[in-house]
């Protein structure tokens, strides 16, 4: 089983393919090295980011805990900016990052620019998946009362809330057609991106840089 890139013709959009063949050469070479994992919220981003860190062996960066501060308010914009910088220069050899914040990091980690991804890994699970993926992990934070970044937690209040930027749940219902919309633009403008769409697409992938599957 070996996995190959496969690029559409008069598009950047790249998909992992899986194809039964005799694995006669390594493609490790052909492997990104600095990957951004973007998807709605509950894709999967953080489980697949540490895999992916443990697998090939770079340092992975938690966006959230870069861009929150304690008691749910934003860090310092400046300062979370250059807490980004500091950590790609320190590891111009590999790493992966999750995490959207796409806004706020103003173009800081697209390909192309300097320091920036090689490949954007893109979670494109179907939404009832995502929701029930988002839906069982806020009931766990919240009654679990889960410490998350510098002592934050998810409030089960949360949860009736009808703004979705106050109700996580309603937040990922809502991003999942504006998430499509905005990667659809970024393969559009050049980015090189690599959609997993299933659970056995993110196995594979993940195979094919030498790790198991990733349980969800």
């Amino acid at each position: 089983m070996c996995i190959e890139w496969l690029a559409f013709p008069g598009t950047p959009y790249i998909e992992w393919m899986v194809r039964e063949a005799a694995a006669t050469h390594s493609t490790a070479a052909s492997v990104p090295r600095r990957l951004r994992v973007l998807g709605t919220s509950g894709a999967g981003k953080s489980r697949l980011a540490a895999r992916v860190s443990e697998v090939l062996g770079v340092p992975r960066l938690e966006l959230d805990a870069v861009f929150w501060d304690a008691d749910w308010t934003y860090r310092d914009l400046d300062e979370a900016r250059s807490l980004v910088r500091g950590f790609t220069a320190e590891h111009p050899n590999g790493w992966v990052i999750d995490g959207n914040w796409t806004s706020r990091l103003d173009g800081l980690l697209d390909p192309g620019t300097p320091g920036g991804a090689d490949a954007i890994v893109w979670l494109d699970h179907p939404r009832p998946i995502v929701m029930g993926r988002v839906v069982r992990r806020t009931l766990r934070r919240g009654l679990l009362r889960e410490e998350l970044w510098h002592g934050n937690r998810e409030s089960p209040l949360s949860w009736v809330k009808r703004n979705p930027q106050d109700n996580i749940i309603l937040w990922a219902w809502t991003q999942h057609a504006v998430t499509r919309q905005l990667m659809a633009a970024r393969v559009a403008s050049g980015w090189p991106v690599i959609r997993l769409a299933r659970q056995r697409e993110v196995d594979a992938w993940l195979r094919s840089l030498g790790g198991r599957h990733l349980d969800m």
